[in-house]
């Protein structure tokens, strides 16, 4: 089997999966008492006549047809990216709706887990080859300590007083108010600005997880046959903790690390709740208080994409990283 084989016959996991979880998200919701309509309808308290819960039933797409037939419908919306329309953003569509959203996590969850993933690593890497130093004695024991604190107090606490006392950081939100979107450099200051804080707490929280984690696979690595090997051949120090050893005490990091990168899509909950940005995660909790079906479905289908994207993009690296898993492939 060639690796482009391998790829493909993963690829096609992957996509076994993807319809499973897309036909979980049909099922699920329809399972439940109730529906949409019903609740959109309630919402109104008695302003919409009776007959209009009709035509909402017929917006969000249930019919009174078979199962099977709103099953293929359904099919064909999302493949088409058509998730319905929402509830609590009525009548905006549910795609329209997590597209808004999905910048600014991608921003904020995303550059800090990648910081927090490429920090650690480092220090990892510096703690295991510096054994007994002070990166190795002191750094891994107080982030790890900062990592074990209820992450909702982290933040608060951060927010309390770097933002509240100090008045270093904004309050709150992705941007200020009287702030014009756009691509300027005021605006980009502007939003660096309101997310620096936010970053900050999930990379603390993260960090001493990326750094024990590679610090103990570096030691297991660096007393290998191989390791040794480089060593007596008179290579330099640089060329054997980075091409011989970090290399290979990456692989185990670069799984967790696209799972990580998958879930990134889910926003991070407690952060964006604090901080009130306007991320994925604060928008699933207006979806569950508002009882939008429509949008935790889509919620919900792109976060369970998105980590089958990232496994495989793993399955990429691991060719790339490790030549045994091209040999096996192979």
């Amino acid at each position: 089997m060639t690796p482009v084989r391998y790829l493909l016959k993963r690829l096609g996991f992957y996509l076994v999966a993807a319809w499973a979880a897309i036909t979980i998200n049909f099922f699920l919701p329809r399972l439940m008492p109730g529906d949409p309509a019903t609740a959109l309808f309630a919402r109104f308290k008695g302003k919409l006549a009776p007959e209009a819960i009709d035509a909402l039933r017929a917006t969000f797409g249930l019919t009174e047809g078979p199962l099977w037939s709103q099953y293929l419908t359904y099919l064909s919306h999302v493949l088409r990216g058509e998730m319905g329309v929402s509830i609590a953003y009525f009548p905006a569509p549910v795609s329209q709706v997590i597209g808004t959203a999905l910048g600014w996590t991608l921003f904020l969850a995303g550059s800090a887990v990648v910081l927090s993933f490429v920090i650690g690593s480092l220090l990892g890497v510096a703690a295991a080859w510096w054994r007994r130093g002070w990166v190795d004695t002191w750094l891994p024991s107080a982030l790890v300590f900062a990592g074990s604190l209820p992450y909702f107090w982290l933040a608060m606490a951060a927010l309390y007083l770097f933002g509240f006392q100090l008045g270093w950081f904004p309050l709150g939100h992705a941007y200020a108010d009287d702030s014009v979107p756009g691509w300027t450099l005021a605006f980009a200051a502007d939003v660096l600005r309101h997310a620096a804080l936010p970053m900050l707490t999930i990379v603390i929280a993260t960090l001493g997880g990326w750094l024990l984690s590679m610090r103990n696979t570096m030691i297991s690595v660096l007393g290998s046959d191989y390791v040794n090997l480089a060593r007596a051949k008179g290579l330099s120090p640089s060329r054997v903790v980075l091409r011989y050893a970090a290399r290979n005490a990456l692989l185990p990091s670069v799984t967790s690390f696209g799972m990580a990168l998958g879930f990134v899509l889910g926003g991070s909950l407690l952060t964006e709740i604090v901080f009130s940005y306007p991320g994925q995660g604060y928008l699933l909790v207006q979806a569950v208080r508002n009882q939008d079906y429509p949008l935790m479905q889509g919620i919900f289908l792109v976060i369970t994409l998105a980590v089958l994207a990232a496994n495989w993009m793993v399955d990429l690296v691991y060719l790339w990283l490790d030549a045994r898993t091209r040999d096996s492939a192979s």
